[in-house]
């Protein structure tokens, strides 16, 4: 899949190599009022985001399937937070500036270089070797039956007393957050009244509270419990929506969305870790990426309810405060789903299921 999205990336760059002269320079971008659609390059982009989409799926369910055979359980924690940090320092604070910097010299040559970044990450992925489970696929007789593998994959988290509800949780909890970022950049732009630059700073926030969570949240989750840290994340975010709602200035917001990207990170080191170690090796992957389907297919409907909210409210409301009202929703269906979760994610319940899952470990391994 890496070595399919460089060559998505080369075919964009392709592409506005051949368009560069009916572009705009960027010394024009914040002048120009009616840019006309190259309908060539429109095209080009929705096929490729498309496709992209497609790639991104598999490959980032296949990455938190390989974990477990390269990282012992005791470490998954650990080895799943470091790699969020250095997924936000690298999107957040190395991308940026440097495609800014690279876009400069050429509109074209982003993309390229993209390119070759997905080509060494193949490569990485291809030298290396498992150190505690094998890489192999379950041996099979037969042809694959996708839909009956995708079948088993969700009677098996549908009969999960832990993980369904997890998954189910986590679906809700994406969609309230889509609600707020379908209009960030506006609430931003007319609310926080940001410029260009005060909009990329506010936009460091999530990196540094990515960072600060793929390094801290394993420890946090030690000291305080899994069952914990869940009930925190799940309360400290709609309580960072409600207080963006009523803010005015950029900087207390930037603060807010540290300690929400934070929390956010900590729920997925102990979340992701947790269901590495639950599900068997063999189903891994197709209950994986059923889980991820619930998580993942809210988020078009939130964006969608959040762009309607907003549209529905300007007239009677006012447009600041249709902005600042989709925020007061989010955080009210989140403090709802607050009181819910912490009554099935507990520290005892998911002590509960790690203890079941290695004991049917360890008995698949005994025959």
């Amino acid at each position: 899949m890496d070595s399919a999205r460089g060559l998505l990336t080369i075919a964009v760059g392709f592409f506005v190599y051949l368009e560069r002269d009916s572009l705009p320079s960027l010394n024009e971008l914040s002048s120009l009022t009616n840019l006309e659609t190259n309908y060539t390059l429109y095209s080009v982009i929705l096929v490729t985001a498309f496709l992209f989409g497609l790639a991104e799926v598999l490959r980032d369910n296949s990455a938190q399937t390989l974990m477990p055979a390269v990282v012992e359980d005791k470490d998954l924690e650990k080895a799943n937070g470091r790699m969020w940090s250095a997924e936000s320092l690298t999107n957040s604070f190395i991308g940026p500036p440097l495609g800014s910097f690279i876009i400069a010299i050429a509109i074209f040559l982003p993309f390229f270089v993209d390119a070759i970044t997905f080509f060494f990450a193949a490569a990485l992925i291809a030298s290396m070797k498992p150190t505690v489970k094998s890489f192999a696929p379950e041996a099979k007789s037969g042809p694959i039956n996708f839909k009956a593998e995708i079948k088993e994959g969700f009677g098996w988290l549908w009969s999960h007393t832990l993980l369904r509800p997890m998954a189910i949780i986590l679906g809700l909890l994406n969609g309230i957050a889509s609600l707020t970022g379908a209009v960030f950049i506006l609430f931003a732009q007319e609310v926080l009244n940001t410029t260009v630059f005060i909009f990329a700073v506010l936009g460091t926030a999530a990196a540094v509270g990515g960072i600060l969570g793929g390094l801290l949240g394993p420890k946090v989750s030690e000291k305080i419990g899994s069952g914990r840290s869940l009930a925190l994340a799940l309360f400290v975010m709609p309580l960072g929506t409600l207080l963006i709602g009523f803010a005015s200035q950029w900087y207390i917001v930037w603060v807010l969305v540290v300690i929400e990207t934070f929390t956010a990170v900590l729920w997925n080191v102990v979340t992701v870790s947790l269901r590495q170690s639950l599900i068997p090796t063999n189903l891994l992957g197709r209950v994986n990426s059923v889980y991820r389907f619930f998580a993942w297919g809210t988020i078009p409907i939130g964006t969608l309810l959040g762009g309607g909210l907003v549209a529905a409210l300007e007239a009677p409301f006012g447009r600041e405060m249709a902005f600042r009202s989709v925020y007061f929703v989010g955080a009210t269906l989140g403090f709802l789903l607050f009181i819910y979760a912490i009554r099935v994610l507990t520290t005892e319940a998911i002590d509960k299921a790690r203890a079941a899952g290695g004991s049917a470990s360890s008995a698949s391994s005994a025959t």
